[in-house]
């Protein structure tokens, strides 16, 4: 199994991947892709990465209030499950 996403970790990849700028970072994980400007591609590549890495499929269309905290959540219960299975 691959070791749980972090906050940071899934604050990197944004920055890193993605069209959140540095400095727009945010220092909690309690907002949306809408609230730090990251849009419907961005998460279609998010998506893309976690189900490569963990095999976890996210939901096809984030809710308009899927925060980035909910999102690490699923993530991270999802491949704690699998490596129970």
């Amino acid at each position: 199994m691959a070791h749980p996403w972090t906050a940071d970790r899934l604050l990197d990849f944004l920055v890193e991947r993605t069209v959140l700028a540095a400095e727009d970072r945010p220092d909690h994980l309690a907002v949306t892709f809408a609230e730090v400007g990251v849009d419907s591609l961005a998460y279609l590549h998010l998506q893309t990465v976690v189900f490569d890495t963990f095999g976890i499929e996210l939901p096809a269309e984030p809710p308009d209030d899927y925060t980035l905290a909910e999102i690490l959540t699923a993530i991270n219960t999802a491949a704690r499950q699998d490596a129970v299975a």
